[in-house]
């Protein structure tokens, strides 16, 4: 049934697409359905200079919400020099690298994103439906020196040498599993229809979900989300991500201008983060009680300037509790590193300054080993939830945002 659905995302008749707007009216506005964080890529998961010259970059990408058109954002935010690009194109994407050769649009042509900006395309006057899979074809010229993009995007890309933005496959193309230089993806919707960005590490970015599966825990909340009017959801998880320290990826508090406030349409955020934060403390040596300690205190006042912040640009932000983390190698977690996490999750369930709490500690821990994750949500490294885990967190996310409003309550 949902490959049936997919197939009508592009209204592709001459004219419909001259009857759909291409900008913002009284009952149209527009919302960011698709994005992704952006960091600098780290040299394990860049490619090669040679892989991006005189090459197209395929990239898919999964909306939430539809809209009457769309536009796309590309990033050049942490590039040190301008990043010319030969072409952009945009179709419906029929699995793998294959797309809708009728669906395709140029939406960008010999254009140059200076260093540390992004830039938007004219609007593609064509209709998009919910939960539609679109491929961005990117034609380069030569590779940036510093790559922007998403290295966490559990969605394959497909690089072939050459211009072949238009071709309808892209044989002998090499894969990786990355995106680079694609920002968001905004749909022009009805004024009710609102966006949700989530802040969040790997968890948020999905690692143990299903790569090419779109089963993280955002996906499922975005599923839940698209009753009329519908919300869009947007993952601003990144991988190994903190609170307070510049971990991989900029620190939360430093990318709330650009991931939280600048997006179109956003009205809500929810926080989870500060795993890695918990972790990192002890990663090479033992810490002394009164680091613990200085720890909590700064982690619980980093969620505090998240609220603030979030509430000063009127927006409703929700915060979710640490998921157990006994186990991990990487981390080696101890009794103090347990206790730490037990009183950030007591401050979060009793603190007041956020609408809402979202409790994913209590729905996936381990009822005989509360240190631990679940078995039954364990991808296997006690750390991140399985694909049947993310389905608990994203419907519990979904009943947290679509509950009834608490009378006489004011936060």
């Amino acid at each position: 049934m949902r490959q049936v659905m997919r197939a009508v995302v592009f209204v592709l008749t001459a004219a419909a697409a001259a009857a759909a707007p291409s900008g913002p009216t009284a009952k149209t506005h527009w919302v960011t359905s698709w994005g992704a964080a952006q960091q600098i890529v780290e040299p394990a998961n860049m490619l090669a200079p040679a892989a991006l010259t005189d090459t197209t970059l395929r990239q898919i990408v999964r909306l939430s919400v539809g809209g009457k058109a769309f536009r796309l954002v590309l990033s050049n935010a942490f590039g040190t020099a301008p990043l010319h690009l030969k072409s952009v194109h945009v179709a419906r994407a029929l699995g793998a690298d294959a797309i809708d050769p009728a669906s395709d649009r140029a939406v960008m042509a010999d254009i140059t994103i200076p260093a540390g900006a992004a830039w938007v395309s004219d609007a593609v006057a064509i209709p998009v439906a919910p939960l539609a899979d679109l491929a961005i074809s990117i034609h380069y010229d030569t590779a940036p020196l510093v790559q922007t993009g998403h290295p966490g995007s559990r969605q394959t890309s497909f690089v072939l040498a050459g211009d072949h933005v238009a071709a309808a496959q892209l044989a002998g193309a090499k894969t990786v599993d990355h995106w680079y230089q694609i920002a968001a993806v905004e749909v022009l919707a009805a004024p009710q229809v609102t966006a949700v960005v989530v802040l969040g590490d790997s968890i948020t970015d999905g690692r143990g979900s299903t790569t090419n599966g779109n089963d993280r825990w955002t996906n499922i909340l975005a599923e839940r989300l698209q009753a009329k009017p519908g919300v869009a959801v947007l993952n601003a998880g990144q991988g190994g991500n903190c609170v307070l320290s510049q971990c991989l990826g900029p620190n939360v508090l430093s990318r709330l201008e650009r991931d939280v406030f600048t997006p179109p349409g956003v009205q809500t955020v929810i926080v989870l983060e500060g795993i890695n934060d918990l972790g990192r403390l002890t990663i090479d040596h033992p810490a002394a009680p009164d680091e613990h300690t200085a720890l909590v205190a700064q982690l619980i006042a980093g969620y505090q300037q998240i609220a603030a912040r979030a509430h000063a640009h009127g927006l409703k932000v929700y915060i979710a509790t640490i998921l157990p983390f006994m186990g991990v190698a990487y981390y080696h977690p101890d009794a103090a590193n347990e206790a730490d996490r037990t009183a950030v999750n007591a401050w979060i369930r009793s603190q007041t300054q956020f609408d809402g709490v979202i409790d994913f500690d209590a729905a996936l821990k381990d009822p005989v080993r509360p240190d631990h994750l679940n078995p039954c949500y364990d991808s296997g490294d006690f750390l991140h939830p399985s694909a049947a885990g993310y389905r608990v967190m994203g419907e519990l996310a979904a009943k947290a945002l679509t509950a009834p409003k608490a009378k006489g309550k004011k936060k």
